[in-house]
């Protein structure tokens, strides 16, 4: 399975063409192009046009290209989905999921218009309804013809619809998370965590990003380009981490090779689920250098 590395994930403006220009050249994993919620409604059509030629035009490199489109319900959510069917993006990002029913209407729709097979579907968790039904909605990743293929968190909308507060340390906020990344990991699907709002608090947002991983997350949505180095950071493999992969995987092949089922490392027992993840982090680095150089 090929691997795609998403650390960081930056919204964009689609109302903006010089953002949609910039972007082209930004260290950044993922690209989210947004026709919601950063785009008055006089300028939706507009966008939607500017974004469809942005993708038409290319020169975005093995970034990975998402647009979040306008909700179903909206005036212009179904033509979003027409319009980017076929316009080159690698996935379109579904805003207020709250039933494998939304899911699986975009799907329909997207088929309908010709979407190539590789066009995936996002889902962004961001209402309390869409924590409940958590379970069923990523299950609909089991089947091919949903396209689904990742989560993204929406912290503010969560809290405002729960009156959670976002306080340092997000106590509010996790046991939401913690549903998601379960959700995501039961049925193979990728999540990222949600924004981090304070641009002037870089330990806060280190902070987010440390435990936006250690909770399970593969990478974090961000709001401006001065955020993507420490996200980019916090969700690569380490030096000494890919160190002790490798050293956990060559004592665990010696004590295989001795007829034993499992090793000791520094006086720590080594088995073959720590070789599984040893070898999925090593995999993960790989991914990324080869990312980061065909930039």
């Amino acid at each position: 399975m090929t691997i795609r590395p998403r650390r960081s994930a930056l919204y964009m403006p689609g109302s903006n063409a010089r953002a949609l220009e910039k972007a082209r050249s930004l260290p950044v994993d993922v690209l989210i192009f947004d026709l919601e919620d950063a785009v008055a409604p006089a300028l939706k059509q507009a966008a939607r046009a500017q974004v469809v030629a942005a993708l038409r035009a290319g020169g975005y490199g093995p970034r990975e290209i998402v647009v979040r489109v306008n909700g179903a319900s909206t005036d212009w959510g179904h033509d979003d989905l027409v319009a980017l069917a076929c316009a080159g993006a690698d996935a379109v990002l579904l805003p207020k999921v709250g039933a494998p029913e939304d899911i699986l209407r975009a799907a329909r729709e997207l088929r309908e218009a010709g979407a190539p097979e590789g066009l995936r579907i996002w889902a962004m968790m961001e209402t309390p309804i869409a924590i409940l039904n958590a379970d069923s909605i990523v299950r609909t990743a089991t089947d091919p013809a949903s396209r689904l293929s990742a989560l993204v968190m929406g912290v503010n909308d969560l809290a405002k619809d729960t009156r959670g507060r976002l306080t340092r340390g997000r106590a509010t906020m996790l046991p939401y998370l913690a549903i998601c990344v379960a959700a995501a990991r039961a049925y193979g699907v990728d999540i990222l965590d949600g924004v981090f709002g304070d641009l002037t608090d870089e330990a806060g947002l280190i902070a987010e990003c440390e435990q936006g991983r250690d909770l399970g997350m593969d990478g974090k949505t961000l709001i401006h380009p001065a955020q993507l180095a420490i996200a980019n950071r916090a969700f690569a493999p380490s030096d000494a981490e890919i160190i002790l992969a490798h050293r956990q995987i060559d004592a665990f092949d010696a004590a295989v090779s001795l007829g034993q089922g499992v090793a000791v490392l520094d006086g720590k027992i080594v088995e073959n689920l720590h070789i599984l993840t040893a070898k999925a982090l090593l995999a993960k680095a790989k991914a990324i250098v080869q990312s980061e150089d065909a930039r």
